[in-house]
This record gives structure tokens, C-alpha cells and sequence, in this order.
């Protein structure tokens, strides 16, 4: 006689095979995570990919493009990150810090819910902009794989350092300044 699975069995082995796909998924569509650290590795500044994203506040359209001239802290976040929420207020710290010297912080929310990325603006009176990528489309040729990552662009648009990770104070505090003093 044969026995059937019980629906916990069911319910696990579903958990697991959901799970094996995502880590499928995220080795297979890399993106550029590769070329660009590779990059950054060989001392090469890449160029940052096109971003061009609704704001998160509903003012039109930027795109670190835009930024070019300044020192870009790009922040790929998303509300329901806990890093993210440990960083933010940091990165709204430095973006007050480096403004009259030429550079900002942008944010990029991903797949995430409009009013829980608004609430979470609010919640850390971020006030640097923010845009957003609801369903996650532009990430593949930053690499992007989890969150936060962060990326530092240099006054020409070109990715100088990258955090594949919650970014940190000494990360900061070594690469931005030296970018900062740098010309176009």
C-alpha cells in the first residue's frame, strides 16, 4: 500500500525546493556583480549602468546620471531590511556631511511596497532622494543580490568602490573623502 506525505511533509519539501530555486536564481542572474568587482579589483573605475527611476516621492524621474559632478553614495535598499534600517541613519548622517562638498547620497528602493518605503523615508527623516524600483527590473547589471549594497561614484559617474553588504562607517570615511577631493 502506498502512504501518501503528510501535508507538513508536503509544506517542507515545497519550503525547500522554493528555496533551492531562489539560491538557483541568484547564482544564475549575477548580472554584472562579477565584471564590476572584478573591476574595481583591477583598480578600472566602470561606468555606473542606466538607472533612470521614478522618485520615491513622486517628483518625476532621476538617475545617478543627473548626479554627474558630485560623489554619489548609491544605496540599493529596501524597507523590510534590517541592515538597511541600521544604515539609514548613517547614510542620511554623511549625505548632510559631504553636500557642500559635492556629493549626496540616492537611494534605491526595490522591491518593496510604495507607503512601507515612504513610511520607512519618514520614519528616518531621510532627505536625500530616493529612487525606486518596485519590481526589482534594474538591479542585473549591478549585481545585485541582496540587500543593502552600496556603490561610490566618482564625479564622472564611474563606480569607484562597492559594499556588497551593509556599508559601514570605515568604509565611508576611506573612500569618500579621497573622491571628494578629487576634480572631474
Amino acid at each position: 500500500m502506498k502512504r501518501l506525505l503528510s501535508p507538513a511533509s508536503v509544506a517542507a519539501l515545497a519550503a525547500v525546493a522554493a528555496l533551492l530555486g531562489l539560491l538557483a536564481y541568484g547564482v544564475l542572474s549575477g548580472g554584472d556583480k562579477r565584471g564590476i568587482d572584478q573591476a574595481i579589483a583591477d583598480g578600472k573605475r566602470p561606468a555606473v549602468p542606466e538607472l533612470r527611476l521614478p522618485r520615491l516621492d513622486g517628483a518625476g524621474r532621476t538617475s545617478p546620471a543627473d548626479l554627474r559632478g558630485k560623489v554619489v553614495i548609491l544605496n540599493f535598499w529596501a524597507s523590510w531590511c534590517v541592515p538597511c534600517r541600521e544604515e539609514a541613519p548613517m547614510l542620511e548622517r554623511w549625505h548632510r556631511r559631504i553636500g557642500a562638498r559635492g556629493g549626496t547620497v540616492l537611494g534605491v528602493d526595490a522591491l518593496d511596497a510604495t507607503g512601507d518605503a515612504r513610511a520607512f523615508v519618514r520614519k528616518f527623516g531621510i532627505s536625500y532622494p530616493n529612487i525606486r524600483d518596485a519590481g526589482g527590473e534594474r538591479l542585473k547589471p549591478f549585481g545585485i543580490a541582496a540587500y543593502p549594497e552600496t556603490f561610490v561614484l566618482d564625479r564622472r559617474g564611474r563606480i569607484a568602490a562597492v559594499v556588497r553588504g551593509p556599508v559601514d562607517e570605515a568604509f565611508l570615511t576611506r573612500e569618500v573623502p579621497r573622491l571628494l577631493r578629487e576634480g572631474t
